[in-house]
This record gives C-alpha cells, structure tokens and sequence, in this order.
C-alpha cells in the first residue's frame, strides 16, 4: 500500500498483487492518496489493439505495489470527450429505462417485456403505446405479443418483425427445454436410485 507522502506519478507503469493474488501491471491514469484509489490503463482483455481496460484499484485491498518506470516528465495532456455523443448516449439509455419502467408500470407480461428488449436490440424505432409494441410507426404487437399479434401494412417490416417475434419464441422454448433438461434427472439415474 502506499506509505504516508507517497503518490504514483500520471504515466508511470506499476505492477501490482491483488488479495486475490492476483498481478496486474499498467499505467498510471489517476491516483488519489485521500481514498487511496489508483486506476490502472491495462491492455485491452478484448485483444483489440486500440482498446485498452482501466481498472480501479482500492490499494486498501493491494499486499504489494512496485514502480517499474517512474514517469518524471509532464504527463500528456487527456484526451478530450466528445460531450455531446456523451450526453446522447446518456439521453438514449434514459429514455431506455423510462421505457422499461413504463411497460412495468402499465402491467406488460414478462414475455412482452422480453420481446421489447428483442426487438429493440435489431431495431431502435421501437415503443410502447400502451401495452402495445409499435415498431418503425408500421407494425404493432399486441397481447399476448405472439406472431399472429403482429398487424400492419403487408410488406418487409411486417415480414422482418414477425421473423424476430417468431425466433424470439423459439429461443424462449429451446432456453427452456435446456432448463428442464438440467434440472431434471435422466431416466437412467432415477432407476438406479430407487
């Protein structure tokens, strides 16, 4: 852990054992000696080359922390945040969650909240009116959000929408038939026990 007076320089690379002894090794972005937090810029886990991970330490829970290139020199300046794709992104997830709560509080099923989420993963221009799913202002869904609930202009995105209710369905089912397969014992087993 870090002594009285000592701090780890922006830039420089460390390496470190966790309590669940566990090495990492990185770059310094940023350290504060109050809370003792350091956040490390480690290679990318993803493999990606132009990625990287930051972790954040608590060195409260750190047995050894070594410097293996002190940087001296004036750290390069932060690279700049695009607020406004920030602030976009913050827009989006928050209309996403308002979303969500909408659909609990107006007594949508757990399978139309589910298909919700489906749909609106392959296509954004999803919504609740009511408890209705309305995609791209052509197709609605309606309870008990099956493919045969699904109305609109015949065409491509009615056609693509029942696709995705219709492989929905069918992942639900197989995810279920793997469940039950895994809870219940074979039939081999049950007589061998009795």
């Amino acid at each position: 852990m870090a002594a009285p007076g000592e701090y780890f320089s922006v830039g420089s690379q460390v390496s470190c054992r966790t309590c669940q002894e566990t090495r990492l090794q990185g770059e310094v972005v940023a350290f504060d000696y109050q809370s003792k937090m350091l956040a490390l810029k480690c290679p990318s886990t993803s493999g990606k080359p132009n990625h990287a991970d930051i972790l954040l330490l608590n060195l409260q829970y750190v047995s050894d922390v070594e410097v293996l290139n002190d940087r001296t020199q004036t750290p390069p300046p932060l690279a700049s945040l695009n607020i406004g794709k920030l602030a976009s992104r913050a827009r989006l997830e928050k209309e996403e969650k308002m979303s969500q709560a909408y659909a609990i509080s107006a007594g949508v099923s757990v399978d139309g909240q589910q298909l919700f989420q489906t749909i609106h993963k392959t296509i954004k221009d999803c919504k609740w009116q009511e408890k209705n799913i309305v995609v791209m202002e052509e197709v609605v869904i309606s309870p008990p959000y099956q493919v045969e609930n699904c109305k609109g202009k015949e065409g491509s995105a009615l056609s693509h929408v029942r696709k995705i209710v219709e492989k929905h369905f069918r992942d639900v089912e197989n995810q279920k038939g793997l469940q039950r397969n895994a809870i219940q014992p074979s039939q081999k087993e049950t007589s061998t026990s009795s």
